[in-house]
């Protein structure tokens, strides 16, 4: 039990602290409305097996002890934001809510955006990585092990799912818009400060 309340409070708050996928739920859910910031978010719920699968197959061990292979994996995260970052800050601003609506972004680059900004995000790697060497016991059954894979997962797509369907709904998101060349260049900076401080942290 004392397993089970660990693993379900670490990954509360690990979910709904501020980062990458926040940021990037946000972005595709003011601007392109509820349905892309649900699929982002379900991208983001997905990649979550990519952590969990490669920590139960043991590929933790080899991340653990080759930095090299960790860093490389969060420069091709900060690279990504950055990328993701200066194309929102940069992004063309949408004259009115008649154009808002007919802006869409296709399901499938709005699951990409989510799942690529979690498969990439060193925050849920050092959380899975954590959770499953530091609180699981060696002993705890695969099968368990897959239930806790599946709470991580549905945790992530709850909460973005609900930060979605909110900043999409009409009055918050005419708010955003009619101030969306702000809010862009806000929602950028985050992503490539994010970016920023991933870079400087694996050059440490």
């Amino acid at each position: 039990m004392n397993e089970l309340l660990a693993v379900i409070t670490i990954t509360v708050l690990a979910v709904i602290s501020p980062g990458g996928d926040f940021a990037m739920v946000t972005r595709n859910s003011y601007l392109y409305g509820k349905r892309a910031g649900v699929i982002t978010a379900l991208g983001i719920a997905s990649a979550v097996w990519v952590h969990v699968g490669y920590t139960l197959l043991g590929v933790s061990v080899l991340l653990l002890q080759s930095p090299w292979l960790f860093n490389l994996v969060k420069v091709f995260g900060a690279l990504y934001l950055i990328y993701i970052g200066i194309s929102t800050f940069r992004h063309r601003v949408l004259m009115s809510n008649l154009t808002a609506e007919s802006a869409v972004l296709p399901d499938k680059q709005a699951f990409k955006n989510g799942f690529v900004t979690n498969a990439l995000n060193p925050k849920t790697t050092l959380f899975v990585l954590s959770t499953f060497s530091q609180i699981i016991n060696p002993k705890t059954p695969l099968t368990v092990q897959l239930g806790y894979g599946v709470f991580m997962s549905a945790a992530h797509l709850l909460w973005f799912g609900m930060v979605a369907v909110m900043l999409s709904t009409p009055r918050i998101r005419t708010g955003l818009l009619s101030r969306q060349i702000y809010v862009n260049r806000v929602i950028g900076l985050i992503l490539c400060a994010l970016g920023a401080m991933l870079l400087l942290s694996s050059a440490d």
